[in-house]
């Protein structure tokens, strides 16, 4: 079994290292439209009952109208 060289492993580092950074752009470019159409959404809603997000998210409890 051959041993890997130093610049083998840097290179194998550095393409999980950038592999990684990928992936956490797509989940946070993923939440943040989530998050958009969520805000959109509360807003459409508050517009079609009259009752704000608060409301809507707490449905009343707190006696918001």
């Amino acid at each position: 079994m051959a041993s890997s060289t130093p610049n083998e492993d840097w290179f194998q580092n550095a393409a999980a290292a950038q592999i990684r950074n990928e992936q956490l752009e797509k989940a946070e470019l993923l939440n943040g439209r989530t998050a958009m159409i969520g805000f959109v959404v509360g807003v459409l809603t508050e517009g079609l009952t009259g009752q704000g997000i608060v409301s809507q998210i707490t449905f009343g409890a707190f006696g918001c109208n």
